[in-house]
């Protein structure tokens, strides 16, 4: 399949099919993703030549002899003159091949060295270099999933495709995580089985097309669960955050949204909004999908908007503070195409999903949903409806709890509450002195010396009470005069 090829250019991003990039998604159920990896080595591909040509009949073709390639060949070419690396192959179609070419082709003027160009620069953890559908039909029509960076590459349960016809070479790093694939299909032949893929991989073509010692490993599982499954690639998000990131510098793009976002999966932040289900057993991914689908994304005034839906394991925690642990989400992260204004359209879909939530959510399997703006707002939805006023209040609500929170958590680290103890131990004490300077008496009792004890007694007075008041051998006391029998009532 002959296509525009990959132009160089500063965004990076390579296309060798006659088709442009579009978001679409195809209705009914599936068991998993296809992934077509997107760059070849054919020799009718312009974009394989540093010239930006294919070779004509009077030019000298130049392979580096070092660099191991294989090269499809789709149909035959006169030339001058061709230069084979030591390690290399042409594979050729029915009816290919090469020709001496004869002096005077108008077409190709005076001819020149043509120089084919490095192939070890495409590397399997570039999201840029794979297209994603949900069918091969889908694939063919241009007819693509838009999805987060991690997902972007093949997960455990897809199925990769490199085209029929076309010649590859692709290097696969080593990672702290094993890379396993549902199945890959290789020059139209499909291997299910890693016994199978591993032998073909050792043969003479295997080596060109993966060289690296690293290779992914086939399963042949599906994905068992409804409601979907996390894909593994998140175990290796640094890894392709790094090549991706190679194409501008190792510098995340500058966006036109003051706060953006940066859903799980993904390197760098964008503008838009993101969906946050929690769910059901009742739930299916595929279902949901297909209302997102049919009841918004096929209207027009969406045609500008990208859309993903995938299950996450995101971080949770109490009031965004305490962690929690992490928890299965389903994350629908939506963006405007190029060109659009700040996520101001993604803004509107996610509105509008919002809305269909609160009212048919239960039928669904969806319990909760919680929504994010690249503007920073946040918003939430369950059974019923729920207005603006009700959003409001809500993050007002937050608001005075988390500061509550961080309030009491200020007074516990200062150890605010013991000050304040100490504070009413020392107001007891003032007014307990208080009622001994006012309105109290000595005690003898704890006197040194019980010579010098003057008793001043507050309740009674007279001679007679001084006088029952004694010192006997046994220790200091006094007669109480409210007890004695003596005293006349």
């Amino acid at each position: 399949m002959s296509g525009t090829g990959l132009v160089p250019s500063t965004e990076y991003l390579p296309l060798f099919f006659n088709c442009t990039h579009v978001l679409y998604l195809t209705a009914g159920v599936t068991d998993a993703v296809f992934k077509r990896w997107i760059p070849n080595t054919n020799f009718e591909n312009s974009t394989n030549w540093f010239e930006q040509r294919v070779p004509c009949s009077q030019d000298q073709v130049i392979f580096a002899k070092n660099k191991g390639v294989s090269v499809f060949v789709q149909s035959t070419h006169s030339l001058t003159d061709l230069h084979l690396p030591l390690d290399g192959e042409f594979i050729l179609s029915h009816g290919a091949g090469f020709a001496s070419a004869s002096r005077g082709d108008p077409a190709c003027g005076q001819g020149s060295f043509i120089n084919f160009r490095d192939a070890d620069q495409y590397q399997w953890f570039d999201p840029t270099l794979w297209q994603s559908a949900l069918s091969t039909d889908d694939l063919e029509n241009c007819r693509f999933l838009f999805a987060v960076d991690a997902e972007r590459v093949p997960c455990q349960h897809d199925e990769v495709i490199f085209s029929p016809e076309t010649s590859f070479r692709i290097q696969v790093k080593e990672t702290s995580s094993e890379i396993k694939l549902g199945s890959v299909s290789v020059l139209g032949k499909k291997f299910t089985t890693n016994e199978e893929f591993a032998q073909y991989v050792q043969s003479h073509t295997g080596k060109l097309q993966f060289p690296g010692s690293v290779l992914p490993h086939v399963t042949n599982m599906k994905c068992q669960d409804p409601t979907g499954c996390v894909c593994n690639n998140i175990k290796i998000l640094q890894e392709i955050c790094s090549v991706l990131l190679q194409h501008t510098g190792n510098l995340c793009p500058e966006v036109s949204c003051t706060n953006p976002l940066h859903p799980v999966g993904q390197c760098c932040g964008l503008c838009g909004a993101i969906i946050s289900l929690e769910y059901t057993s009742d739930f299916n991914l595929d279902t949901y999908r297909n209302r997102l689908i049919h009841t918004f994304l096929n209207l027009a005034k969406y045609a500008t908007v990208e859309l993903a839906i995938s299950k996450v394991e995101k971080a949770a925690s109490v009031l965004g503070i305490i962690p929690l642990g992490s928890e299965l989400k389903i994350q629908i992260v939506i963006k405007d195409k190029e060109g659009s204004l700040a996520g101001a359209e993604a803004r509107h879909l996610a509105y509008d999903i919002m809305s269909d939530i609160e009212k048919h959510g239960q039928s669904f399997g969806i319990t909760k949903a919680d929504m994010q703006f690249s503007t920073g707002t946040t918003a939430s939805a369950q059974q019923g409806s729920m207005t603006p006023a009700a959003i409001s209040g809500i993050v007002i609500g937050i608001v005075l709890a988390v500061s509550l929170v961080g309030f009491a958590i200020f007074l516990y680290r200062i150890d605010a509450f013991r000050y304040f103890r100490l504070f009413l131990f020392w107001r007891g004490a003032q007014r307990e002195e208080a009622s001994v300077q006012y309105g109290g008496f000595e005690n003898p009792i704890f006197e040194p010396a019980a010579e010098n004890m003057q008793v001043t007694p507050v309740f009674y007075t007279g001679e007679d009470e001084l006088k029952e008041m004694s010192l006997p051998q046994s220790g200091p006391h006094f007669s109480n005069p409210v007890y004695d029998p003596k005293l006349d009532v």
